[in-house]
């Protein structure tokens, strides 16, 4: 039974287990085909290209998609930790692609990443503050070999702390900083969390929910947090729709990565492997990370917030919203989300990604690049 990555539940990923094969016949093949040709690129000025690259003494891969390169860059950095967004992505990203550059990268001990590198070397280098560098790293790479002056950073769930960390130390390589389902402080977020899916327990009367949540007080408590007791709290907030609002599962989010023309059966065999080493490396390391005092970023900033996200409880990114100060900040809300506003409402998310943030790099773009 692999363990839990933080933020996405172990039913979820146990799914991303179960999509492998019977031996010998990947049956998912025909399928990844028909998604491939839809997603191929085939505009004069795309891109489309995975490749690796070396941050911080780790190999990692890297996937880019635009239809137009002159595009600015977006760089998404997945949750997790080990939660790989690259597989998933055929499912909502297409349409990010008319109007941004879009990178994907599997983190280190992550995904494709997973197999590059020998564990026992990388283990002790999983905590945020190298993550925050990798990240920087490769913001340098892209913006050399795609010749820009800055990027857009959006950082999902645990990538949201990777993604202020970035921010909060290197402003100056940003058009603007975009978290969703933010993650502020993790001793917090459990706390909260946990409070939330009881009250949801006892409203619906369910006894066994009840008793399973009630016995992992005192949770968080104090000192490094529990892996198997967040398990438990995340089966249940997964239950009551935390996650992925309406759905007592994720399933048609953890299945996409079955059809997904960037992973093989191996390579979803890999995401669960990484899954189950970041999560037992890092967990116990995250519980006094908190960026409660961080109140200033020099640079905009957006919050995109699924009104019923208690997987990174939305009130506590709001009230530090609330309290920051940035050169511009916004938080867009939406209404059907919980943690997932990028598959669960796919067209407000494009909507608020062009309307709101595209504009900021509007003076960088040349006569000759897309100006959608």
């Amino acid at each position: 039974m692999i363990r839990i990555a933080f933020l996405l539940p172990l039913l979820m990923l146990t799914a991303a287990a179960s999509a492998q094969a019977p031996a010998g016949d990947d049956v998912y093949t025909p399928g990844r085909a028909v998604v491939a040709d839809i997603d191929r690129i085939v505009t004069p000025n795309g891109v489309q290209e995975t490749f690796e690259a070396t941050l911080g003494g780790a190999r990692q891969v890297v996937n880019v998609r635009s239809a137009d390169r002159g595009n600015p860059i977006l760089l998404f950095v997945h949750g997790g930790p080990g939660a790989v967004e690259m597989p998933v992505a055929w499912a909502f990203q297409r349409p990010w692609e008319d109007f941004f550059t879009v990178v994907q990268w599997d983190q280190r001990g992550a995904g494709r990443s997973y197999l590059l590198n020998d564990t026992q070397s990388i283990a002790p280098t999983l905590n945020l503050e190298r993550y925050r560098d990798d990240t920087i790293e490769l913001i340098e790479l892209l913006r050399a070999k795609y010749g820009k002056r800055k990027v857009f950073l959006m950082g999902h769930s645990w990538g949201s702390a990777v993604g202020l960390a970035v921010a909060a130390k290197r402003p100056d390589l940003l058009y603007a900083y975009i978290g969703m389902g933010q993650l502020i402080d993790f001793r917090g977020n459990e706390r909260v969390g946990l409070a939330w899916t009881l009250d949801q327990a006892r409203k619906d009367g369910n006894a066994q929910a009840v008793s399973e949540l009630e016995a992992l007080q005192p949770y968080p408590g104090f000192g490094p947090l529990d892996v198997d007791k967040m398990s438990t709290e995340r089966k249940w907030s997964v239950h009551y729709g935390a996650l992925a609002a309406g759905r007592q599962d994720a399933d048609f989010y953890f299945h996409a990565p079955r059809l997904s023309p960037e992973y093989s059966a191996a390579d979803r065999k890999a995401w669960d492997d990484g899954s189950a080493f970041t999560i037992s490396t890092i967990w116990p390391k995250l519980a006094d990370i908190s960026f409660e005092d961080l109140h200033r970023l020099d640079v905009p900033v957006f919050l995109f917030l699924g009104r019923h996200d208690y997987t990174c409880p939305w009130p506590i990114a709001d009230a530090w919203m609330k309290r920051l100060q940035a050169p511009a900040k916004k938080t867009v809300w939406f209404e059907n989300s919980a943690h997932l506003p990028m598959i669960e409402e796919p067209g407000h998310v494009l909507l608020a990604l062009v309307g709101e943030v595209r504009p900021l790099a509007s003076r960088d773009l040349g006569a000759g690049t897309a100006t959608k």
